[in-house]
């Protein structure tokens, strides 16, 4: 195995430390605003943004006026966009069924899916107006049928974005706050006086939005740890060089810590990608993000193999994975830790952004590993119930619990069983005795 780096990006090490900044900031800040509610809001708006209105929940009659800004273009584009994730939501919605059965005469065991009853979906939006991801959470937790949603997303430029709050209220948004950052996270969660805390957090953020939703679950649900944006690269060389570097920087202009890496058996294709994104800086308008996320977090790995690539990528698990090979249809088979992929040169990350359909809130951090991204079942609650309908049911599972109980030492739980068995079965067990054995013969 020879697996080379050509380009390294910062070290783990440097990484953590980043890390171990941002929970520090994170954890005095929801201190603080659990502590002093609007108050901490209102002073966090102001600090981060500049932005401090009479009221942060926007009003309907501001939200008219808002979509009244965009041009008839504008606004289709967005319905189109939210109508392709809708129909995607659908699909997925109608796959989870409830079921029931009987799995022994008179047993019924079964599962109903319930929509989570409040949530509160985070939209990014200080340096880019994500409205895209509107569509991802909010009008995605409307196919699910949440009966409360609520949004937030910072201000920008100063104030409201229309296309945003467009996307928010398209998608089936309750209540719309203009608040970004810690603040909204902590807000939402926590409650304040003005706005009733949610059950669970969704929506991609920057490190500290990250950061926030990972200290409060637990208290309150979240979908996945959704942070700055990751790309990958698999190519060989039946791709070229502008492709493959247009790929990658096309997300490293996210924010100054989205890595981007090249995976590829190709020396050739290596060398000419590194040279081809040093061109593209050079004209790219948001070349001075980009250039700082590819100096600090860009990589590119030569394989010798494909089993290679497979394995660098998966042990990666990349947020966002480019497959531009002769054998894409081999890496969907194989790959099994990743945020979502898209298959040749002619998809490529920023359709599953803003349009095609699939989700764009995917893990982050290598959580790809033990989670997939945000769907409609991430707001469904899976819950199950039993009912025995038969006393032969039920003196033949009490039986079989009274002495399962009492083989882990729960005397209590044994009597519960016991009580079914003299009850519906007319058998005497003596208090916290097992119930008798009966074999098959009788």
């Amino acid at each position: 195995m020879a697996i080379e780096y050509l380009k390294r990006g910062k070290s783990d090490a440097d990484r953590a430390e980043d890390d171990a900044k941002t929970r520090a900031v994170v954890e005095a800040t929801l201190k603080d605003i659990e502590t002093r509610g609007d108050a901490a809001v209102r002073e966090l708006s102001e600090k981060f943004d500049n932005y401090s209105p009479a009221s942060f929940h926007l009003s309907q009659q501001e939200i008219d006026d808002l979509i009244a800004q965009l041009s008839d273009r504008e606004l289709a584009d967005i319905k189109f966009a939210q109508e392709q994730v809708m129909n995607f939501a659908r699909a997925q919605r109608a796959s989870m069924t409830d079921i029931e059965v009987e799995t022994l005469p008179g047993v019924i065991l079964g599962h109903k899916n319930i929509p989570v009853q409040s949530v509160g979906c985070y939209v990014p939006g200080g340096k880019f107006p994500m409205v895209a991801s509107a569509h991802m959470s909010v009008a995605t937790a409307s196919v699910a049928g949440v009966p409360r949603i609520i949004a937030c997303t910072p201000p920008f430029q100063g104030k409201p974005n229309p296309a945003v709050i467009a996307a928010m209220h398209l998608g089936g948004a309750h209540e719309i706050y203009v608040m970004g950052g810690i603040q909204a996270i902590g807000a939402m969660a926590l409650g304040t006086e003005t706005i009733d805390p949610v059950h669970m957090l969704v929506g991609p953020g920057n490190a500290f939005v990250a950061e926030a939703k990972r200290q409060l679950f637990g208290r309150v649900g979240i979908d996945l740890f959704a942070g700055p944006t990751e790309t990958m690269v698999i190519a060989d060389e039946t791709v070229d060089a502008e492709i493959c570097a247009t790929d990658l920087l096309g997300q490293a202009e996210h924010g100054y810590n989205s890595p981007a890496v090249l995976v590829t058996n190709s020396r050739k294709l290596a060398e000419e990608t590194l040279s081809e994104i040093d061109r593209l800086l050079g004209i790219l308008p948001t070349a001075d993000t980009a250039r700082v996320s590819w100096q600090d977090y860009g990589e590119v790995i030569l394989c010798d193999s494909y089993d290679e690539m497979l394995q660098v990528a998966d042990e990666i698990a990349s947020e966002h994975v480019q497959v531009m090979t002769d054998r894409d249809d081999w890496f969907l088979e194989n790959m099994t830790c990743y945020g979502a992929l898209f298959l040749g040169p002619r998809t490529n990350v920023s359709n599953g952004d803003k349009v095609i359909g699939t989700n764009h809130t995917l893990p982050t951090k290598k959580a790809g590993r033990y989670t997939g991204g945000l769907w409609v079942g991430k707001f469904l609650k899976t819950h199950s119930y039993q009912k025995i309908l038969t006393d032969e049911a039920a003196t033949l599972i009490g039986e079989y619990g009274s002495r399962l109980c009492l083989l882990e030492g729960f005397v209590g739980h044994a009597e519960q069983c016991n009580v079914r068995v003299r009850r519906y079965g007319g058998i005497n067990v003596p208090y916290g005795a097992p119930a008798p054995y009966r074999d098959a013969a009788e």
